[in-house]
């Protein structure tokens, strides 16, 4: 792994190759029906109006993906964030995920947002060890809250606390202002030195991404 940017429409088959298999053959994913290129650039592009989407590469090849999304829709929740993380079959155990959520708590905190959630199809050790690593607590069970692959599953959820809530909260940044911070490369940079990369390489332009 070379680079941690932000993702872009041309990333949308690569995305949906990664993705597909956590579809169609886990419950980590309470999707059914593997979404297609096109269908992950759109998500991509929806994302990138609200946080960062981004992809760790070496060379060319996308070896996974991390994002957050809103929490929920009504206006009160605007502050707090759900972060997902998916890596590539070949490219599990060696660190790209911590680098990924590395680089993408940083920029949520760099944006103002308060809290992220993650929710963990149970059991699932690997993606709990890695949420509670970086800090994610345990909140609560949603018991049974699922049905797929012939079976009801839970969903736990983690929080981790991005800063101290005190007073009135001031808006969030836009991915666009994010993207202009001088902080920016630095928070992107943050996940290549958690996976003991070396930094001296550049970190890619975000080649047009909004």
């Amino acid at each position: 792994m070379d680079r941690i940017r932000l993702a872009v429409p041309s990333d949308g088959a690569e995305l949906a190759a990664i993705y597909r298999p956590v579809v169609a053959s886990t419950a980590i994913s309470f999707e059914t029906e593997p979404p297609d290129g096109r269908e992950m650039v759109r998500r991509v592009e929806a994302a990138l109006a609200f946080a960062p989407w981004l992809v760790a590469c070496s060379g060319p090849e996308v070896l996974g993906y991390a994002y957050a999304a809103r929490h929920r829709d009504r206006a009160a929740y605007r502050w707090c964030v759900d972060v997902s993380v998916y890596v590539g079959e070949g490219q599990r155990r060696g660190g790209v995920g911590r680098a990924l959520y590395t680089s993408l708590l940083a920029l949520l905190r760099l944006q103002g947002f308060f809290a992220a959630h993650a929710g963990i199809t149970l059991p699932n050790a690997p993606s709990v060890g890695l949420h509670e690593a970086l800090g994610f607590r345990p909140i609560g069970v949603y018991p049974a809250v699922g049905w797929k692959l012939g079976a009801w599953r839970d969903v736990g959820w983690w929080q981790l606390e991005l800063r101290e809530r005190r007073g009135p909260p001031a808006p969030t940044l836009s991915v666009e202002d994010l993207r202009r911070s001088p902080a920016f490369e630095g928070a992107l940079l943050a996940g290549l030195a958690a996976r003991g990369a070396s930094p001296a390489g550049q970190v890619a332009a975000p080649r047009g991404a909004r």
